[in-house]
């Protein structure tokens, strides 16, 4: 088995330490075995969406970057034909934005990817702290750090990711946190998300995996040290 995983704009969307998330898909792939190939794609080179079966965006400023804004229309249709193609595609914060339909800042509306029904605005405050949300698929919690002055409001064509339980989320008012539509998965959570989060970093491994070999069963890992750091953050966010 192998996993082709693109890590789209790591030169620029590289805020917050979140190419960890990179760092332990890979990991947690090759202590089962499984080959994995990565291969980073930015401003100004050429994406064929079909040769990889995972991508990952991270944070950054993008809604300030004309030029990232510029190359992003150009990748837009094989990123959406991708997602609708059911790839697992992942993005953190800034990253989540830039898979939206529109950002909204001073009056001025950016086009995003288009790949989620969602609108972010551009808030004065920012939302900021360690937070928890409930996720259904899968059934698990998670725990991660918020840092963000959007505030993201979804279409009916997604479901939140999960519901925030501490913490803020897309938008503070309505509890949603991330979104979810097919297999694109996108979130405010940093830490990063994926290393305190083992139960969700399998499943969306596990859904990469499925859709390209119609069946995958992953063999459990010592996730001692990961879900000790989890049970750390969930008590103290819990209390």
């Amino acid at each position: 088995m192998e996993l082709k995983i693109c890590h789209l704009y790591r030169d620029v969307m590289n805020l917050s330490g979140d190419r960890g998330n990179v760092t332990c898909m890979v990991k947690r792939l090759n202590w089962r075995g499984i080959d994995v190939f990565t291969a980073g794609v930015g401003v100004g080179q050429s994406l064929s969406a079909s040769a990889f079966d995972l991508f990952f965006i991270g944070n950054g400023q993008p809604f300030t970057q004309p030029l990232l804004l510029e190359d992003a229309a150009q990748k837009s249709a094989e990123l959406r034909a991708a997602a609708e193609d059911g790839a697992v595609i992942l993005g953190i914060c800034g990253g989540y934005q830039l898979l939206g339909r529109t950002y909204e800042e001073n009056g001025e509306i950016f086009e995003g990817l288009g790949l989620l029904d969602v609108h972010t605005k551009c808030a004065a405050t920012r939302l900021v702290g360690d937070y928890a949300f409930t996720c259904e698929d899968p059934e698990t919690t998670v725990v991660g750090f918020e840092n963000h002055n959007g505030r993201t409001y979804l279409g009916e064509g997604v479901r939140p990711l999960g519901k925030t339980v501490q913490g803020h989320g897309n938008n503070g008012e309505d509890r949603t946190e991330g979104a979810r539509y097919k297999n694109v998965f996108a979130s405010y959570a940093h830490g990063c998300l994926l290393g305190k989060n083992p139960v969700l970093c399998d499943h969306i491994l596990q859904t990469a995996l499925i859709r390209k070999y119609g069946t995958a069963e992953l063999l459990p890992l010592d996730d001692a040290q990961e879900l000790a750091a989890h049970r750390y953050m969930e008590n103290r966010l819990m209390k």
